[in-house]
């Protein structure tokens, strides 16, 4: 607050704080941006458990401690920003989540505008400042963006950070996707009489009648065995996404998962990107770094084109699920475009549209878009990534 005032008045409010803090116990450390709660905590470890929590006895302590919280993560100043200071600021925005819950969707905005304020070549260039960085989506983002910039040791580097997020990332998600299968069971297989596929529950009610009291035994004449053959029909996963300059978190992010689902038996997982163009990354989708590489992420859309290219993808329409990614801002092709999905869901294709996957569950669609998908029994599901996580694996299961 007293930064919103004079210089006399400043110094007036400042010394208030600095004896209302010494009166509560707190080092006057809280009260400089300069210092962050690593260092903090550093210096004074028995504050740890105050900043994790702050829900102490004394409410004005622990006014004080968000009030460091705050300080630290939304007085970002001005001006370029070194990668120090970046690695600073995500370590005190991991505190504030951790201690009040802090809007991740905010949080991603002001580290991106802190990104945008770096001088990335040259810290790229760099390899002791570029250790420096942490790979988060903004990050990612402006290294994608800057990519056809970069050459030498600054695309090494940057290109090793892309690997890190991504492999981060598809730990995170393929914890999520493993336990999916593809296909259902055909019970017109015998079951395999192995002792692992052994249905022992089935077995016990069904010998019950060969109980014996005296024995205080239970006689088998009869083992019964799960069934475990499946299908052998593999199902096809379209994946379409927009990568215009709204919608790079979901490039990213459906990059990955598309790769993990083509990991999986009896998945055919074929992924098209576009803007004004589209391009078929399928050949390329078991390794999602290699296919971010070479995306070109910005510039507006044009969803016929995309759709003009998966269309021919649909062979068993009833065994394919395509899933859309898109804030569906089509303009003058919103119609054609349309057009093109009621077709491929009228011939039996399973379309899921989704406004776009990222970690905090936003997503702005299209209106005309989101209330047509309605009326053709589609919805438009949450951008949170679980939602498509848990409808794929719906389908193929």
């Amino acid at each position: 607050m007293a930064r919103l005032f004079g210089a006399e008045e400043q110094a007036a409010l400042e010394s208030a704080s600095l004896a209302v803090v010494e009166d509560i116990g707190l080092p006057a450390a809280v009260l400089d941006p300069g210092i962050s709660v690593d260092n903090l905590v550093q210096r004074f470890p028995e504050l740890a458990a105050e900043l994790r929590t702050l829900d102490g006895p004394d409410q004005v302590r622990n006014a004080a401690l968000v009030s460091k919280l705050l300080l630290n993560v939304f007085g970002t100043g001005s001006g370029t920003v070194t990668a120090t200071q970046l690695a600073g600021w995500k370590s005190d925005a991991g505190w504030l989540e951790q201690a009040v819950g802090a809007d991740s969707g905010q949080l991603a905005e002001m580290e991106g505008d802190l990104v945008r304020r770096m001088h990335l070549r040259e810290v790229l260039a760099d390899p002791s400042l570029a250790k420096q960085l942490t790979p988060s989506m903004s990050l990612v983002e402006q290294l994608l963006r800057d990519k056809a910039n970069l050459s030498g040791v600054a695309l090494a580097n940057a290109k090793a950070l892309i690997r890190r997020y991504v492999d981060e990332v598809a730990q995170v998600l393929r914890t999520q996707v493993e336990k999916a299968t593809a296909g259902e069971i055909d019970r017109s297989i015998p079951p395999k009489r192995v002792f692992s596929n052994l249905d022992l529950d089935r077995t016990i009610w069904k010998n019950l009648t060969n109980w014996s009291p005296d024995d205080q035994k239970l006689y088998v004449d009869r083992l019964f065995y799960k069934q475990t053959a499946r299908r052998t029909t593999p199902a096809r996963l379209i994946v379409v996404v927009d990568q215009s300059g709204s919608m790079v978190d979901s490039m990213v992010n459906c990059t990955i998962l598309a790769s993990i689902f083509a990991g999986l038996p009896r998945v055919d997982v074929h992924l098209i990107a576009y803007d004004t163009r589209a391009i078929d990354l399928t050949p390329w989708v078991h390794d999602p770094f290699e296919v971010l590489l070479r995306t070109k992420l910005g510039g507006g859309n044009d969803g016929p084109v995309a759709m003009a290219m998966a269309q021919p993808k649909i062979a068993d329409p009833r065994n394919t699920v395509m899933v859309w990614i898109s804030d569906f801002y089509e303009f003058d092709r919103s119609q054609p475009l349309f057009d093109g999905i009621t077709a491929v869901h009228r011939s039996g294709v399973r379309f899921i549209p989704v406004g776009s996957v990222n970690s905090s569950g936003q997503a702005e669609v299209n209106p005309w878009f989101r209330q047509r998908f309605k009326d053709l029994g589609t919805p438009v599901i949450s951008g949170h990534i679980n939602k498509l996580v848990h409808e794929l694996k719906n389908f193929l299961t």
